[in-house]
C-alpha cells in the first residue's frame, strides 16, 4: 500500500473539473463516484487511488497523511489554517468569489453586525482587519434565509453566478476573496514519495497551462 498514490476528491463540480486534469495525467476512475457507493475508487492504474470525502474534510484526510494528494477549494483552505500541507498549484477551476451579502438597504448602522456563517475564520479575520466587532452565527446551509427571518443581518458564504442571492433579495456587498480549486500535498508524502508526487504535479501543471 506504501507505494499507492491516494487522491481525496469531493463529488460534484470539483470533482466533475478535475477529471480532465487526472486524464491528463493518465488516471481516470473505473467507478462513477455520483452512481457507485464505493467511497475509495479505483483507477486505470493499479497503484493510484481516489478516496470520495466531503470538500471540507479534504485537508484534513491530506494533513493527517490518510491521503497524499488533495483537490479543496481556496475557501476551506482559509478555513481549515493549511498546516501540514503544501499548495504547489492553483487548478483554476470551480472558480467562485467569498462574499459578505446582505440586503441591498439594509438599514440604518447597528451597533454590531449580526453575521451568519459557515466560514467563521475566514469571517473573523476579514472584520478583524478593518477593526470592526460582529457576532458570528454558524449555520451549516441555507445562508440566505438568515437575513429573511432577522437571524442575521449580514452572510458571508460563496457566490458564483449570484442568483441564489438575487431570488432571495439579497445583493453582494463586499469582496473577500477570490475562489478556485488548489491541488494540496501531505508533507511526508512529498518527501517519501518525492519522484511520484513530482512527476504527477507536473502532469497537472501542464494540464491547466493548456
Amino acid at each position: 500500500m506504501n507505494n499507492t498514490l491516494t487522491i481525496a476528491l469531493s463529488k460534484g463540480r470539483i470533482f466533475e473539473e478535475t477529471l480532465p486534469l487526472l486524464a491528463a495525467a493518465g488516471i481516470e476512475p473505473v467507478d462513477d463516484p455520483e452512481t457507485s457507493r464505493k467511497l475509495i475508487l479505483d483507477t486505470n492504474q493499479q497503484d493510484v487511488k481516489l478516496v470520495i470525502i466531503r470538500a471540507a474534510d479534504v485537508p484534513t484526510y491530506v494533513g493527517y497523511g490518510a491521503a497524499d494528494i488533495g483537490v479543496a477549494g481556496k475557501d476551506v483552505l482559509m478555513e481549515h489554517g493549511g498546516e501540514g500541507l503544501y499548495e504547489p498549484l492553483d487548478l483554476g477551476i470551480a472558480r467562485c468569489r467569498l462574499m459578505v451579502a446582505g440586503p441591498e438597504h439594509g438599514g440604518g448602522k447597528q451597533s454590531r453586525l449580526r453575521i451568519a456563517t459557515k466560514y467563521v475564520q475566514s469571517t473573523r479575520r476579514f472584520y478583524a482587519d478593518r477593526q470592526e466587532q460582529v457576532e458570528i452565527i454558524k449555520l451549516y446551509g441555507s445562508m440566505e434565509l438568515a437575513p429573511l427571518v432577522g437571524l442575521a443581518d449580514r452572510i458571508v458564504d460563496v457566490v458564483d453566478t449570484g442568483n441564489t442571492l438575487k431570488a432571495n433579495g439579497l445583493v453582494p456587498l463586499e469582496h473577500i476573496a477570490d475562489i478556485s480549486s488548489r491541488l494540496v500535498v501531505n508533507k511526508a508524502a512529498m518527501k517519501m514519495k518525492h519522484a511520484r508526487v513530482t512527476e504527477f504535479i507536473a502532469h497537472l501543471k501542464t494540464a491547466v497551462s493548456a
